[in-house]
């Protein structure tokens, strides 16, 4: 009987160590699941952390206190990889026209500089932005563009721009939505003033709408090249070539300046109110009749019973209005 006690004794002392023994190790992965954790986690804070400063010193403050450099390079020497400080040089474009009598016809004087000397370095490499050109005349690289071809976007075009020995002439084919041609051909002149005998003679042909013309699945073989033309806007499935916005100089209708000037009265106006001081509401300005989302937008507006912290107001060009009154 004793000895059945004593058995029973020692299983029971057996099976209490065992289960010490799992409780041991147990807590032992546990703890070391916890500090895996933990290093995880703060590898994690200091990537954000990294990230979050690269994107306000980049997009916030306009500079870069980080540089990225690639290791997949065919270049193993170690010199290779330097950092180069191009400073940043403001040309100012003298094209200064003045309005007569509040005409619309300006006049220009014709006492510019005949030659452009820059005061860059002739071994300076290309902007990195000079890639998407390529990428969009790439369409043409093999095929070259023939007269034939350039003609096709005639149907699409509200002018022709010919430039010829620094001189610019236009062919007007239709009048553009309020003066997004003459603004676009605004930018060509101060083009050709800022780097007098530098272009080429060329001819283009050009689109002031809001969406593409030239879609890829218009061309195939019995209809390739498709015709270049250039637009305001682009898309992954169109071959309509970007050029800068017409508003990148003005639009007077909605007394939007020059982007030279705009920028600059941005950034003094930025420094009025600190961020921190700043009262927590989002804002949106525009015509809310030229897209179904933004009409849905514009319900989300402020009322008596609900405030969603948006401030929507509904700007409608100044012609636009002016007409509305004349009608009336």
């Amino acid at each position: 009987m004793r000895e059945d006690k004593d058995v029973a004794q020692a299983t029971e002392d057996h099976h209490h160590q065992r289960q010490q023994n799992l409780a041991t190790s147990l807590s032992s992965k546990l703890a070391r699941t916890w500090i895996t954790t933990k290093i995880y986690i703060f590898v994690l804070f200091i990537f954000l952390l990294c990230a979050s400063l690269s994107w306000i010193f980049t997009f916030v403050l306009g500079e870069s206190r980080f540089q990225v450099t690639s290791v997949f390079t065919r270049n193993t020497n170690k010199s290779a990889t330097t950092t180069t400080n191009i400073p940043k040089i403001i040309i100012k474009i003298p094209l200064n026209c003045t309005l007569l009598n509040n005409n619309t016809t300006q006049t220009c004087p014709s006492n510019y500089p005949t030659k452009f000397e820059p005061a860059i370095s002739s071994s300076e490499t290309c902007p990195d932005y000079f890639r998407w050109i390529h990428r969009d005349l790439k369409v043409w690289q093999k095929t070259g563009i023939t007269r034939d071809t350039l003609e096709k976007a005639r149907p699409h075009a509200h002018f022709r721009v010919v430039i010829k020995s620094g001189r610019l002439y236009v062919h007007q084919y239709e009048k553009a939505f309020q003066t997004r041609d003459v603004f676009t051909i605004w930018g060509i002149l101060q083009l050709l003033r800022m780097y007098p005998g530098q272009i080429p003679d060329l001819e283009l042909l050009f689109l002031c709408h809001d969406k593409p013309a030239i879609w890829k699945r218009d061309f195939k073989k019995d209809t390739w090249p498709p015709p270049p033309l250039f637009h305001y806007c682009g898309h992954r499935d169109a071959y309509d070539i970007v050029f800068p916005d017409w508003s990148f100089w003005g639009w007077p209708e909605l007394n939007i300046k020059e982007w030279n000037k705009l920028s600059v009265a941005l950034k003094e106006g930025n420094k009025r109110v600190k961020w921190e001081d700043r009262i927590p509401y989002a804002y949106w300005k525009g015509n809310p009749n030229v897209s179904p989302v933004r009409g849905e937008l514009m319900r989300c507006n402020f009322s008596d019973k609900y405030d969603p912290m948006v401030r929507l107001y509904v700007q409608l060009c100044n012609i636009l209005i002016i007409n509305m009154l004349n009608i009336i």
